[in-house]
């Protein structure tokens, strides 16, 4: 084997650049982590001319992909230009050309990794990911090496750092989600277009694949069920506060008797919940194993020099492969047949607020309701409203079926004493009274 690993880089932005500042940086680490040099030799940019801030030194910019992808001289591709298509036909032709591949893309990975594992396989490569969900977490290694011989049973989230920025600052500051979202923008968590972020496609795309390596079962992104934070209301959180719950935007994966649900949506958590106290921008991912039980896995979701750190650890497990003869074998194919939970056979407590007729047995209805529907009530808050003779009614129940929350949901819209139903929201955890 040559003396040093050379890396054909396709993309130079936020991450890319963290990428070459890391092995510029930490050149005599990596030298004593895989016994040997690990140098960019060629990049893929969009403009060759483009002022930089970082210096590459001798790197080889190009605006061909073909100089990067059929070098026979560079043995690990790392995609960090995002996107799918391009990006995909790329990693195609890279692992075809027996090249090893890195990649931070979860959109990609989320929409066609079982396929590109496949190709990895065919060709003796390894195809890493690392990077694609969390950041610098290390969730993806934790679950595929470290808790490997255990059975993981739940996965709980907050794979999206601008969504927990809105909130936190809904939360502790009192801002409407508007101006949340203009203060996440304004600092570089939130795009321009924050669409991915706040409507939960970001965080269902990070699911899917967390489910796929949890459950060795190959979860399809469309078996995600979806919801964002932007109706979420100050009223609410503020309601939450009373009641002892923190409102996170959650990714949940749970599997039982190997039928799984997989969901990304607003949810009250207790504020007793290890992920209730993670806030701002960053990521945290709790994991229920049947032999570890519980851990949690916290840090840095995004930006340049966390997520290059992944992306880079993904690197060195290539070059440990390489120096072993053991490039693609990593990879553990499906074991399980992807069996979805029905509505009755999941599981949860609800937050309901409602705004009622304020007159003698209003409530009474409600009460019934809910008693034909088999649901009882862990908290309920009760405050008059100024305006129009109505009352507010917020009501968290004990642990109920989809089904008969669905249910609930639908006939409190029918029952005449309901002026409306405000919001509805997930509950986790048990709340200390």
């Amino acid at each position: 084997m040559k003396n040093y690993v050379s890396i054909g880089l396709l993309g130079l932005g936020t991450v890319g650049s963290g990428v070459v500042q890391l092995i510029k940086n930490h050149q005599e680490d990596l030298i004593h982590q895989v016994g040997c040099e690990v140098r960019v030799k060629s990049i893929l940019v969009r403009d060759v001319e483009k002022d930089r801030d970082i210096q590459i030194g001798q790197t080889y910019l190009t605006t061909d992909a073909n100089e990067v992808l059929q070098d026979p001289e560079i043995d690990i591709v790392v995609e960090v230009i995002g996107g799918v298509e391009e990006a995909r036909e790329h990693i195609i032709q890279a692992l075809e050309a027996k090249k090893h591949v890195v990649t931070a893309n979860k959109d990609l990975i989320a929409l066609h990794g079982p396929e590109l594992q496949k190709k990895a396989i065919e060709n003796n490569c390894d195809l890493f990911f690392e990077a694609s969900v969390a950041g610098g977490v290390p969730i993806l290694r934790g679950l595929s090496e470290g808790l490997s011989s255990d059975r993981i049973q739940k996965l709980m989230g907050i794979v999206n750092g601008t969504t927990n920025y809105i909130l936190t600052k809904m939360d502790e500051d009192g801002l409407s989600y508007e101006t949340a979202l203009k203060e996440a923008q304004d600092l570089g968590f939130a795009e321009a277009d924050p669409t991915a972020d706040v409507e939960g496609l970001d965080a269902a795309r990070k699911m899917a694949i967390l489910a796929r390596l949890a459950f060795h079962t190959n979860v399809e992104l469309e078996d995600v069920e979806v919801s964002g934070i932007s109706n979420v209301s100050v009223e609410d959180l503020n309601y939450g506060q009373k009641l002892g719950l923190k409102m996170k935007l959650i990714g949940h994966a749970h599997i039982d008797n190997q039928q799984l649900e997989v969901s990304v949506q607003p949810t009250f958590l207790a504020k007793s919940h290890p992920l209730a106290a993670v806030k701002n921008e960053y990521n945290a991912v709790y994991v229920n194993g049947e032999a570890v039980g519980e851990t949690m896995f916290y840090g840095p979701g995004a930006g340049s020099l966390p997520t290059a750190t992944a992306v880079m650890a993904d690197v060195v497990a290539v070059v440990k492969n390489m120096r072993l003869g053991v490039n693609g074998k990593s990879v553990v194919a499906p074991r399980f047949e992807r069996v979805l939970k029905t509505p009755d056979q999941r599981f949860g407590k609800h937050y309901f607020r409602l705004h009622l007729q304020d007159e003698v047995g209003a409530f009474s209805k409600i009460t019934s309701l809910f008693n034909e529907l088999d649901i009882s009530f862990e908290q309920i808050l009760q405050t008059p409203l100024s305006k129009d003779e109505l009352a507010e009614i917020i009501i968290v129940t004990h642990r109920v079926s989809m089904e008969s929350s669905q249910k609930a949901l639908m006939e409190l819209r029918d029952l005449p004493v309901v002026k409306e139903v405000i919001s509805h929201y997930s509950v986790e955890g048990d709340v200390k009274k």
